[in-house]
């Protein structure tokens, strides 16, 4: 058995025993050594040549955003981070993400976990998949325009008017390798995009109000954490936030979203299930489904019912630029995608259908 070689990289001794500890238990795993800073992580990267990498941010001497900079210019591989909940931990985790991480293990009460067990099989499965993904579609930073737009954003409940019924709606799922996709999908939609559009990414509490603020500033539509009760509207892009399924139902010729915390689906709490489930029950409006980069089938039961009511165009990711080829692929095997896309030319094919 070929097992994952590994390098630990965390300021704290007893985190760095901790979460060796941890991923050694599984057979699959050797880790091959552990390193205090990012300094000490690039000097034990060139000796010991891990397949994988998990790199804590918030380090002293070099942080793990500047030493992932470093690893993925001169010694690209596969990184994991470990971030804080923190707003600021959030911010930079989701810029590690664009930088090149391949995803990302949120620490359940701080830079050092007393819990960590608590996601100790989270760890040990991302390590895994870390070892699988495609380096080559990491290795480079993603080329996006970082100054924001001038536009005003309201984020308080929209009011029910003419001006919010919806005519055809989109809704995407992803996962690991997500952000980045998204990063690449998203700005290439108009100011007046003519649809709403509702996103399932796999993320935990407290990060997905980072990502929708991140790619609001890059993009012309509007970026949202989707509320609970809100009206859909054009030109606007919703996120569930992590922790909560996202449903839409209709109300009279309106589309409004629903937020709840029932069983989890997948493994996951938001799922794409979830939420193409809800859209399938929807009469009378066109719908358009994506599902991207991703480990596991989210997406393709809710897929198998969209498609049970007519009227839905569905596309999927190409494995030549998905990091992780398994919710497309799921998708795919469904025999139910109308189109496969490079990601370049999945926002293209959304709006020649819009």
């Amino acid at each position: 058995m070929t097992r994952v070689n590994v390098l630990i990289v965390d300021d704290s001794a007893f985190m760095r025993k901790l979460i060796t500890s941890f991923l050694q238990e599984d057979p699959r795993i050797n880790v091959v050594g552990t390193a205090r800073n990012g300094i000490d992580a690039l000097d034990k990267i060139k000796k010991y040549n891990p397949d994988v990498v998990t790199l804590d941010v918030e380090m002293p001497e070099m942080n793990g955003i500047e030493a992932l900079r470093q690893i993925m210019n001169e010694y690209p591989r596969p990184v994991v981070m470990l971030s804080s909940t923190t707003k600021e931990g959030a911010e930079n985790t989701l810029l590690a993400i664009q930088y090149g991480a391949v995803d990302f293990i949120s620490k359940p009460s701080g830079s050092i976990s007393m819990d960590l067990h608590l996601i100790k099989d989270e760890m040990v499965s991302k390590v895994l998949l870390a070892g699988k993904v495609n380096v080559d579609l990491l290795k480079k930073p993603l080329n996006i325009q970082e100054e924001t737009t001038n536009k005003l954003v309201d984020y308080s409940k929209i009011e029910l008017d003419s001006n919010v019924n919806v005519k055809k709606i989109v809704c995407m799922g992803t996962s690991t390798g997500g952000p980045r996709a998204l990063q690449q999908v998203l700005p290439k939609f108009p100011k007046n995009f003519p649809s709403p559009i509702v996103i399932v990414q796999h993320m935990p509490a407290g990060f997905t109000k980072s990502l929708a603020d991140r790619l609001n500033g890059l993009c012309e539509i509007t970026v949202k954490e989707a509320e609970n009760g809100e009206f859909l509207k054009a030109g606007t892009a919703y996120i569930a936030p992590g922790g909560f399924h996202m449903k839409i139902k209709k109300i009279g010729t309106t589309l409004a979203v629903n937020i709840d915390e029932t069983e989890i689906r997948n493994g996951h709490r938001p799922s794409v299930d979830v939420l193409f489930e809800s859209i399938s029950e929807i009469k009378g409006i066109p719908k358009i489904a994506v599902i991207m980069t991703g480990m596991g089938s989210d997406g393709s039961n809710g897929l198998i019912k969209l498609k049970e009511t007519g009227q839905v165009f569905s596309i999927a990711e190409s494995k030549d630029t998905s990091i992780v080829f398994g919710m497309p692929k799921a998708a795919i095997e469904t025999n139910l995608v109308d189109k496969v896309d490079n990601l370049d030319d999945i926002a293209s094919t959304v709006l020649r259908f819009t």
